[in-house]
């Protein structure tokens, strides 16, 4: 290779991958990838690089020839990087650069990703139709908000005086609002109104989070915040890191060089916060917490605003469009009832609905029923505190709620997830569905909850806080805990019919979940029960942690086990969390069966996740405790996932062992699904071996047992097996009806990962049947599919196709790109398999491409790959491995 040569892209990977001499480094070749522009045209990765290098080596304290000194680079080269002008500059420099500045693994991590550009295995290859997701998450900005034009000037002269200083050239810091203030003064509302008028600064997009940071139970972790906004930034569920330094990092890569606003509402304390600060000087802060956030301030350049009371016109004039004419008529009254909520927006806006409710009554009235509530109120709180004010606010509006409206009001105050709706509520207060909603209705006039959704409901944390008082104050403990239980019930007897609705054949495998006695929804049709599902996951959640630290374990451990087949089909994060709190409930009520369940179910997740070890470990431990219980049919099922995770890490003798013992098992306990299970993946060993007759009776016999179970699901993914292994076999005719048959089925299913593995293998026939352009569109749609569930090692099955189709179609340079991603995933998460494949893919590439020397290297390595294996590409590939070739 010559000085200056061009390349493609330049993947991690194994340390013989990344050797300078091989690829070129120390001659100082460019990587040339196509990538989108911003909206200007300009090219952001490299522009958002140079910046974050700039502002590294400014707070450094370094001149740019003192940094070059450390990394033992020319100056001329840190000039040229800060000023954008080096597109994709080389990982050994950009290495050396972060060891200088002193930057930590994840921040250096965060540093290769964001001067890489293209993110070698997280994005989308040049020429598809990925790229950067533009969030809008702002909620609706308050009705008649009032007042506080100080404070938007305030903000409006943040964002401005930033944008100038940019123009100007100079180094600046991401501008960071903070907005603190006693509960209710109106926080929110101000954030949220000023977004809303500054939407058209952030042509890159609007993140929101409520932090709930004075929620006492289900305050949100950074670490969920951060993977919700990586999925809004368009980051797939597989490429978002476990560690939360990783996430950070991730995040700030995602973010440099855009014009964004992140608006972390309801923040509790600075740690909650400082993961979710963005790097990038283009993006701006607001915060908004009852606390001062002082590290925030003294540590990230935060500017404060305090919040005060509502100065005395400006909450008439919200009084006054809020309830009208009246306040005019009656001046004096309606200032006396602007004094008795202490000019707190969220008091106002509470009194004033109670007002409008009642407009026959004049203002006098309501404000003598205020000053008497108050007056009692006073005996039990003299303290002065402005929130007693809203509390007697609260008190009042609550005394004029009919019995059964107080009484759900108090009941939701217990509720542990965002948001409710009225099935879940009518469990509360066993009640009818129609009376239910009445009351709901009631509440929401009353502005003690607001809409959030279409038949949904939340409430502000502070009228929360005040109907958990009320709960505890007014209902015995055994009546709040038959309320919960009764709404545990529900949750988990309507999770179990929207699971039998999609997947009945494996009902045997889930716990028996008798019917709720309160109403709950029609989940009959499939597309009903997988949308009430995803509606509900994140209250599932909050009640799976809920129920496993409050005394209720059986629930918890029976509502993993429900959700196990739906959040195994892309919500692997989140069946983290749940098998998480499954294992711990299980654990403390000793239960050693419900902790082997749990045990097995989080490996599975971790496998989704492409954490190959921890599942292992999880099955092992899981596989221990069925045979200390006698459980043979926990057995089988450990056996089972830990054959599949040793055969993704291409242990296959090992694998056959386990499934042939699960088979065993299976048919011992008389679990039909379960030895079809067996089956397939004895066949799946047996396609990879070679052996392609025997693979093929295996998944007939497998075939024949689902269809008998009218398991629908397993049918499908054995069809797809019988049809993968007829292609490889050379029998294209029936591996197209096959795999049609499976792709229709799992369409009809709603089983994304299983319609993305079927579009690649209809992708691979394309290939083999000679037509690249059908199988390149085929694995696109499914490594987007595959991206968005998180299914690792089934991404790089994905980028590997598009490798053959591109090298079929004779675009060899583009071949290697996605080999040479697929290597790096695949080697992340221990696929052997496609390693190899990979290899083989990179060989032909090269080969083409006139570098026999790198082509020798990766068949080498392919050879070693599929020798070790057994898999019969080993002698295709023995047969192009010319010893001494390039050495």
């Amino acid at each position: 290779m010559t000085c200056g040569m061009t390349i493609a892209l330049m993947f991690p990977g194994p340390a013989w991958l990344r050797r300078g001499h091989r690829w070129g480094i120390a001659c100082g070749m460019v990587v040339d990838v196509t990538r989108a522009n911003d909206a200007s045209g300009e090219h952001r990765a490299e522009l958002a690089f140079a910046a974050s290098l700039r502002r590294h080596r400014i707070a450094a304290r370094l001149t740019q020839e003192q940094l070059a000194a450390r990394a033992g680079l020319a100056a001329r080269s840190v000039s040229q990087l800060e000023r954008g002008r080096v597109r994709y500059p080389r990982p050994e420099t950009v290495r050396l650069l972060g060891q200088a500045l002193g930057l930590d693994p994840a921040e250096l991590d965060g540093f290769l990703t964001m001067a890489r550009g293209d993110y070698w295995a997280g994005r989308l290859p040049a020429g598809s139709d990925g790229g950067s997701a533009v969030p809008a998450q702002l909620p609706g900005a308050v009705v008649a908000f009032t007042g506080r034009a100080a404070e938007l000037a305030k903000l409006d002269q943040r964002r401005a005086g930033t944008a100038d200083e940019q123009s100007a050239g100079a180094p600046t810091a991401v501008v960071i609002s903070a907005l603190s203030g006693t509960a209710g003064v109106g926080k929110t509302a101000l954030a949220l109104h000023w977004a809303h008028r500054a939407v058209a600064r952030f042509p890159d997009g609007q993140l929101y989070v409520n932090l709930r940071g004075y929620d006492p139970d289900q305050p949100l972790d950074p670490g969920d915040a951060l993977a919700r906004f990586l999925r809004a930034l368009g980051v797939a569920a597989n490429d978002i890191p476990a560690d939360l330094d990783e996430r950070a990092a991730r995040y700030r890569t995602e973010l440099a060089g855009r014009r964004i606003l992140i608006v972390l509402d309801n923040a509790g304390t600075v740690e909650q916060v400082r993961p979710l600060l963005p790097g990038t000087a283009t993006a701006t802060v607001v915060v908004t917490s009852r606390d001062s956030l002082a590290g925030l301030v003294a540590l990230h350049g935060a500017h404060r605003l305090e919040l005060d009371l509502l100065p005395r016109d400006d909450a008439i004039t919200l009084l006054r469009r809020l309830i009208g004419a009246r306040v005019d008529a009656e001046a004096a009254a309606a200032a006396s009832l602007v004094d008795q909520c202490v000019r707190l927006p969220l008091a106002l806006r509470v009194a004033a609905e109670l007002a409008a409710a009642r407009p026959s009554s004049p203002l006098s009235t309501l404000v003598t029923e205020l000053a008497d509530e108050q007056r009692r109120l006073h005996l039990l709180d003299a303290g002065g505190d402005p929130r007693a004010a809203v509390t007697a606010v609260f008190s009042w509006s609550y005394r004029q709620l009919t019995p059964d409206a107080a009484y759900l009001f108090r009941l939701l105050g217990l509720h542990p997830g965002p948001d409710i709706d009225a099935y879940a509520a009518a469990a509360l207060i066993d009640g009818s569905l129609e009376a239910t909603r009445g009351l709901l209705g009631t509440l929401t006039r009353a502005h003690v909850i607001t809409p959030a959704g279409p038949d949904r409901y939340g409430m502000h944390d502070l009228l929360r806080a005040y109907a958990t008082i009320r709960a505890h104050d007014q209902d015995r403990a055994s009546e709040r805990r038959a309320a919960l239980t009764r709404l545990f019930d529900y949750y988990l007897a309507t999770a179990a019919a929207a699971a039998n609705t999609l997947h009945p054949a494996e009902a045997h495998l889930r716990p028996v979940v008798s019917p709720c006695g309160t109403p709950s929804p029609d989940l009959s049709d499939p597309e009903t029960a997988l949308g009430w599902l995803d509606t509900e996951r994140t209250t599932l959640v909050a009640v799976a942690a809920h129920t496993a630290a409050h005394g209720w374990p059986a629930h918890t451990t029976r509502l993993a086990r429900t959700l196990f087949r739906y959040l195994n089909n892309g919500h692997n994060t989140d069946a983290v969390a749940v098998h998480g709190h499954a294992h711990q409930a299980a654990r403390h009520s000793g239960d050693p069966t419900g902790q082997a369940h749990a045990l097995t179910d989080l490996g599975v997740a971790h496998r989704g996740l492409g954490r190959p070890g921890p599942a292992i470990e999880h099955y092992r431990q899981a596989l221990e405790l069925f045979r200390q219980a006698g459980d043979a049919a926990g057995q089988a099922r450990a056996l089972n996932n830990l054959g599949n995770a040793e055969q993704l890490s291409g242990s296959y003798r090992q694998a056959a062992d386990r499934f042939a013992q699960a088979l065993t098992l299976y048919q011992q306990t008389d679990d039909r699904t379960g030895e079809a299970r067996a089956l397939a993946n004895l066949g799946t060993l047996e396609g990879r071996l070679g052996r392609y007759r025997p693979a093929a009776d295996h998944f007939a016999q497998a075939l024949a047992l689902y269809r008998r179970a009218g398991d629908r699901d397993g049918a499908a993914h054995t069809l797809n097996s019988l049809g993968n292994v007829e292609v490889r076999s050379g029998r294209y005719g029936p591996a197209g009806d096959h795999l049609q048959q499976a792709l229709t089925l799992f369409r009809q299913l709603g089983n994304h990962t299983g319609e993305a593995s079927v579009l690649d293998g209809i992708g691979i026939l394309h290939t083999r049947l000679g037509q690249p352009d059908q199988a390149t569109e085929h694995h696109r749609q499914a490594r987007t599919i595959l991206r968005d569930t998180g299914y690792r090692d089934g991404e790089a099955w994905a980028l590997n196709g598009l490798g053959e189709a591109a090298q079929a179609a004779g675009r060899p340079a583009e071949a290697r790109t996605q080999h040479a991603a697929a290597l790096s995933i695949a080697a992340d998460v221990g696929e052997r398999h496609q390693q190899a494949r990979a290899h083989a893919g990179l060989g032909h590439a090269y080969h083409h491409l006139g570098d026999p020397a790198l082509a020798h290297e990766h068949y080498q390595h392919a050879l070693t790959l599929y020798a070790d294996l057994g898999m019969p590409e080993a002698d295709e590939i023995r047969g192009l491995v010319i010893p001494g070739s390039g050495r």
